[in-house]
Formats: C-alpha cells, structure tokens, sequence
C-alpha cells in the first residue's frame, strides 16, 4: 500500500514539473517591440484634502497632484479649475478666506509640478453648502476640487 502511494505521488510530482516546463524560458524575446497606447486625454477631476483650519499642503496632496501631472501627460491641458472648499467650524468670513488660501496653495502647487503654462482658475466657496438639510456638517468639505480639461495633442 505504502509503495503504491508513494508511486502515484511521484507520478504527480513528475507530471505537475513537466507541466511548468517552457520552450522559450521565461524571458523569450519578441519579434515586434511592443507599441504603447496612446494618453487618454479625457477630462478628469482631482481632490486634495487639508487638515482642519489649514490650507498647508499634505504630502498626500502632493502625490495627487504629481499623479494629475502624470495623468495629463502627452495631453493639451486646456484649463484647469481650482475650488477652495471648507466645512462648517467657524465663521463664513473665515471659511471663506481659508477656502481661497486653499486654493491659492493647489494653484501654486499645480505650476511646480508641471502646469506652469496652464492658466489656472481659482475659486472658492467657503463654507457654503456644508451643513446638510438635516444639519450635519459635512467635514469631507476641508478641500479644494480640481477641474483637467484636456485635449488630444
């Protein structure tokens, strides 16, 4: 019994191994270099989120914006629209004035990381629509959107 079974698992074993085995290996070489696909220049948004009372850029922040230049490569950016939003701590003055810091800060940013010849639009709600109609605040809003229009080169 015991030899029987260890024969059926060394016939396994061999065919399982025959079965991996390649003709070309694993790294075989192509006739045709591969074509890579055109950018997809569709228009798109970005979010960047702020911590509380705070229009500084996160690292986070920077990599969205780093990953909308990427995006947009090999694309004509047409326009882009930056949106300053706050969420419902303080007065409307002050979310105001933050939303448009938040902006100013996005804006300034987008020019660094590759969208200097871009004329940029900036925004700014404040704290406009951030409590809902049953009254919660919404705290998602401590923000700024960013509009890509893009066009094919």
């Amino acid at each position: 019994m015991k030899t029987t079974t260890r024969i059926i698992f060394l016939g396994g074993a061999i065919l399982a191994l025959a079965g991996c085995a390649e003709t070309q290996g694993p790294w075989r070489k192509l006739s045709k270099p591969v074509a890579a696909a055109a950018p997809s220049c569709v228009d798109f948004q970005s979010s960047v989120y702020f911590e509380q009372d705070s229009a500084a850029l996160t690292k986070e922040a920077r990599m969205v914006l780093s990953s909308a230049q990427a995006q947009a490569r090999g694309c004509v950016v047409t326009s882009v629209r930056v949106v300053g939003l706050a969420d419902a701590v303080g007065t409307s003055e002050a979310n105001l004035a933050l939303s448009k810091k938040r902006a100013a800060a996005v804006s300034t940013s987008l020019a660094k990381v590759g969208f200097a010849k871009v004329e940029i639009d900036q925004a700014a709600v404040g704290d406009a629509g951030a409590i809902s109609a049953s009254g919660a605040a919404a705290p998602l809003r401590r923000r700024a959107d960013i509009l890509f229009d893009l066009e094919t080169k």
